[in-house]
């Protein structure tokens, strides 16, 4: 049986530095294990197939969606984005946390599946901020930054979904934040646990 509190949904606007915090909150804990997502979009400069995301094909993704190999699946930007059920279930074990990077639909989902699990928005100084890291990181064309950028106005809508949200100005501080984050909401969770065994 899955310990729902060890896993944690991260969220955020596309270039808040997600990918960056979670990098460094593995840094700080060996017991944080990423979930590699499926997405069907083309690899970024620098990306590895594997590590970053499982590249495949639309025809493969939508495969696995109707054999319900993905927890959850979205469509984000004109490309599929999923986190596949064998990545969760090998990674989820023991004391293992398991983070997944999803966007705003798919944490819903995971949420009405695992609803003890911990989702976390990350949220960037401000939507200027968040336009100067789209740009400086040479990815998207003009027509890309502007629909990301009308995105995110929407995803910033739903913060009061998740338990928690950080502000991401300096990253390895935001690490720090969600580090705490997580302790507390599995000793929580823990103590809830307790109270629910003794009553029973």
């Amino acid at each position: 049986m899955i310990n729902q509190s060890k896993l944690v949904v991260v969220s955020g606007p596309s270039g808040c530095g997600k990918d960056t915090v979670v990098g460094c909150l593995m840094k700080l804990r060996e017991d944080v294990f990423l979930s590699v997502s499926c997405t069907t979009r083309k690899p970024r400069k620098n990306e590895i197939d594997g590590v970053n995301y499982y590249f495949i094909s639309e025809e493969d993704f939508l495969k696995r969606v109707e054999n319900k190999r993905m927890l959850e699946y979205t469509n984000y930007a004109g490309n599929y984005y999923g986190t596949p059920m064998d990545e969760l279930e090998g990674k989820l074990t023991g004391n293992n946390t398991v983070v997944l990077i999803i966007e705003v639909e798919g944490a819903k989902n995971v949420k009405e599946t695992y609803p003890d699990s911990l989702c976390v928005f990350i949220v960037p100084p401000s939507l200027e901020v968040l336009e100067q890291r789209l740009r400086l990181r040479g990815t998207e064309d003009e027509d890309e930054i502007k629909e990301r950028l009308a995105i995110a106005e929407r995803e910033l809508k739903e913060l009061n979904y998740y338990d928690v949200s950080l502000e991401n100005d300096i990253a390895e501080v935001c690490a720090a934040k969600l580090s705490r984050a997580i302790n507390k909401w599995q000793k929580n969770k823990l103590a809830e646990d307790k109270k629910e065994n003794v009553k029973a």
